[in-house]
């Protein structure tokens, strides 16, 4: 179950308030500065830090590859004023 667009267009870290990235296909949002993945349980994302799991540097190596290769944009751009 994809999350609806209005919704990743808001969604941000709850720990330093960054964007994320969303691999709809692993049901889980990403922070490529934390290296923290939070999942996707039934199509609502668990955004607890407590509940994060952190990734070793192979994981976010890949995480960030996969992003780049498949055009997957964080879920805002920081610069750009809400």
């Amino acid at each position: 179950m994809a999350l609806d667009p209005r919704l990743l267009d808001i969604l941000a870290c709850p720990e330093d308030k960054g964007p994320l990235l969303y691999f709809e296909d692993e049901q889980a949002l990403y922070n490529p500065r934390l290296k923290r993945r939070y999942s996707v349980r039934d199509g609502i994302p668990v955004m607890l830090i407590d509940e994060a799991e952190t990734v070793d540097g192979a994981e976010h190596d890949r995480l960030v590859a996969k992003a780049a290769a498949e055009g997957i944009r964080p879920t805002f751009d920081p610069d750009v004023p809400a």
